[in-house]
């Protein structure tokens, strides 16, 4: 039962599929409370970075506190929880939830129920959250309300006839869903009078005041000036201001259970303040962790090399302070025989390596070569250790090998019936195993396959929009590791190992990527004076070659008749040089040949 002090409170979020207009919805709610003036207001207020606004996505979640007085008098306290939408950050969405007793499900009337929506719900249905359903841009021509809101009852258990329909670009039916938020989810749970507890659900860094903690407070009270511990580190800290969440931190005396604010206690780093943690108040001994926290895991690593060798130190500098800002970024320095020194760093997906490059090029202004992202597998060797390898270079030799296993996920698509041979064909050729289907309507259907992770990092997505002319949409968890038959497939250059070109690669495919991968390789790498070997070799054996030939020098052009021995010796010292040459030159890679990798037909 809640507490009546904490009656007109409600904390919801917003959940939907990317491009469904939930930072749109964002946009109008925070006009219709008339929490900022018409001069704050534009697009996407929340998403504060330039990528989330050129992508239209949101990366890193916010909350905003408004205030609404209702249709019965009472002005209620909201708490509007922005979610990030992608699958690389399911866990701060899981956490983002978890400060939630409501979610508003967003749905797009034209589009339907996308895979990410399910995801979503599913997310929000284990946190026990209630669900507003909302049918998204009905005032488009292509709109069909009432068969999605049947669609949003069938999968989320939402009456069709309470499913709100809205606007979100002009504002339709959005103060009406703000009634329906305030009468369907109930207030928070929490004792205000209990020792003090709260759930870290972000955190980011200021440069001025260290690191801010957005926390849902879930008993108890804090003011600044009181000590409290973290419990995953048992780290304590003094409070030296707490406050509400506005477009700006907008200090208060205190937070009370129920409430939603921000914490500010002179954390250096933003790996101390984890999110999912648990803050107590320090004097009270045995407090329990809240539920659900978890170290977040690198799922996908590459290697970051700066094209210039002299930014080395500006790269090194330019990933501490993204690291302030993201805990989850992991990198370690790595030196390639091919690309010189750099950092081996990991990524909890693909559209987070691609965010963390392109803020690395525009803020930092680094020019970088990634090398192919590759996953982590579980490799035990014939002495029984067993090791975890990251890095196709790390890879033990084969006779030392006894298994790999390689990590899996379950994938989920939606896609229309016509693709539907197109993608299963797809899932086939990356080694996935089919475990089920189920129609939507009758025109959708949903997919479920398990594939090997490696197998969709690269361009899987892509091909996946290629296949159905950008109509299915893809989602996916991390369900364990699974034996594999998988091998180091080497990449040399007149002899020479080039270690940045080396890939871990199922054997079935091994000789169609190698050999795809050495004509790529003979377009990109210029000619040289003297012939250069292009080979994949998996060990010892090479299975697949190309050769650029020589440039040639007509050293017989001054020849005018006369005895053809004359010609030979010339030709046989030409020879010579060559073959000299081809001792102690050296082949330069070109940027575009690691470029090259991530093209190449892995299937």
């Amino acid at each position: 039962m809640s507490d009546p002090r904490l009656k007109n409170i409600r904390n919801f979020c917003i959940v939907a599929h990317i491009d469904h207009g939930k930072s749109t919805l964002a946009d109008r709610l925070l006009e219709v409370t008339h929490t900022l003036t018409p001069q704050q207001m534009k697009a996407q207020v929340l998403d504060d970075m330039d990528l989330e606004r050129e992508k239209g996505i949101t990366i890193k979640s916010h909350a905003i506190a408004m205030e609404w007085k209702a249709k019965d008098g009472v002005t209620y306290e909201l708490n509007l929880i922005d979610t990030p939408g992608h699958v690389d950050f399911t866990y701060e969405v899981s956490r983002a939830l978890a400060a939630c007793e409501g979610a508003i499900l967003v749905v797009d009337a034209s589009q339907g129920i996308e895979a990410q929506t399910l995801s979503n719900y599913y997310l929000a249905a284990d946190q026990k959250l209630t669900i507003v359903g909302a049918l998204n841009k009905i005032d488009l021509p292509a709109a069909r309300p009432d068969e999605i809101a049947l669609e949003i009852e069938h999968y989320a258990h939402v009456p069709a006839e309470h499913v709100a329909r809205i606007s979100a670009k002009t504002g339709f039916g959005v103060p009406e869903l703000l009634e329906q938020v305030i009468a369907d989810v109930p207030p928070p749970s929490g004792d205000p009078d209990a020792p003090f507890r709260a759930l870290i659900f972000d955190s980011k860094f200021d440069q001025y005041r260290g690191v801010v903690c957005l926390v849902r407070v879930v008993d108890g009270r804090i003011r600044s000036g009181e000590k409290i511990r973290f419990l995953s580190t048992g780290a304590m800290h003094e409070v030296t201001e707490v406050g509400k969440l506005r477009l700006k931190l907008d200090p208060a005396d205190e937070l009370h259970a129920g409430q939603v604010g921000y914490i500010v206690a002179g954390i250096k780093t933003v790996a101390d303040a984890r999110v999912g943690d648990t803050i107590v108040a320090d004097d009270i001994a045995g407090m329990e962790m809240l539920p659900g926290f978890r170290e977040t895991k690198s799922m996908v690593f590459s290697g970051l090399y700066p094209i210039d060798a002299e930014q080395y130190e500006d790269l090194k500098e330019a990933l501490a302070r993204l690291r302030l800002n993201d805990a989850s970024l992991m990198y370690e320095p790595e030196t390639s025989v091919a690309l010189g020194f750099g950092f081996r760093v990991g990524f909890l997906g693909l559209l987070h390596l691609e965010i963390i490059q392109e803020r690395l090029r525009r803020e930092f202004m680094i020019d970088l070569i990634a090398t192919t992202p590759s996953v982590v597998y579980h490799v035990l060797q014939t002495d029984g250790e067993f090791l975890k390898v990251d890095n196709p270079c790390n890879l033990p030799p084969p006779q030392n090998i006894e298994a790999i296993e390689e990590p899996m996920v379950l994938a989920h698509i939606v896609t229309p019936t016509e693709f539907l041979g197109n993608i299963l064909k797809l899932c086939q050729e990356r080694r996935g195993e089919h475990e089920g289907m189920e129609y939507i309507e009758e025109t959708r259907v949903r997919i479920a396959y398990k594939l090997p992770l490696g197998e969709i990092v690269l361009d899987f997505y892509d091909r996946l929009k290629s296949v159905s002319r950008g109509y299915a949409s893809l989602d996916y968890d991390i369900v364990g590791y699974q034996q594999s038959d998988v091998i180091k497939l080497d990449i040399l250059l007149n002899g020479e190992m080039v270690d940045a070109l080396s890939a871990i690669v199922h054997r079935s495919k091994a000789y169609t990527y190698g050999s795809s991968l050495c004509e790529k390789l003979k377009e990109l790498i210029p000619r040289q004076m003297f012939q250069v070997a292009v080979q994949a070799a998996i060990g010892g054996k090479v299975i697949a070659r190309e050769t650029i030939g020589a440039m040639r020098k007509n050293v017989i052009a001054k020849c005018y008749g006369g005895d053809i021995s004359r010609k030979r010796k010339l030709l046989e010292k030409q020879k010579e040089g060559k073959r000299r040459m081809k001792q102690i030159g050296t082949v330069e890679v070109p940027q575009e040949a690691f470029l090259a990798v991530l093209k190449v037909d892995r299937s």
